[in-house]
């Protein structure tokens, strides 16, 4: 089995040094990830835009190591205020509704004040 790591290029997985993913056969770790659009370093205030920009870091990392978004059989999600649950909900639902993986959600002070939610899941890729 060949271990595989997957890097977003964010300034953390350099300064702290971590990757975004692991695969290890059929399972994909990914990291949590916020709502940074890694390529430019921005990041939305809106905590339903960051849940939306998370997922879609997250679907690409999936993608590279040979997964997807349906192959997620956990999530943890992490929210830095009570007050935007409701907001980033519909899209969590939306992304996961069909899916269902085993999911807990906390509220947590993130690292980056910016930050309004952070997310990470574990995959097995389908046979």
């Amino acid at each position: 089995m060949t271990r595989k790591l997957i890097f977003t290029g964010s300034a953390a997985e350099q300064r702290i040094g971590f990757s975004r993913a692991v695969v290890e056969g059929d399972w994909v770790f990914v990291a949590g990830t916020a709502g940074f659009d890694y390529a430019t370093g921005e990041i939305p205030n809106d905590a339903a835009e960051q849940t939306e920009q998370t997922l879609q870091t997250i679907k690409s990392t999936l993608k590279e190591g040979g997964a997807s978004l349906e192959d997620v059989v956990r999530a943890q999600i992490f929210i830095s205020r009570l007050e935007f649950w409701e907001q980033v909900v519909p899209v969590i639902k939306r992304h996961f509704g069909d899916i269902r993986p085993a999911m807990t959600a906390l509220i947590a002070q993130l690292v980056d004040p910016r930050m309004k939610i952070e997310i990470e899941v574990t995959a097995i890729k389908k046979r």
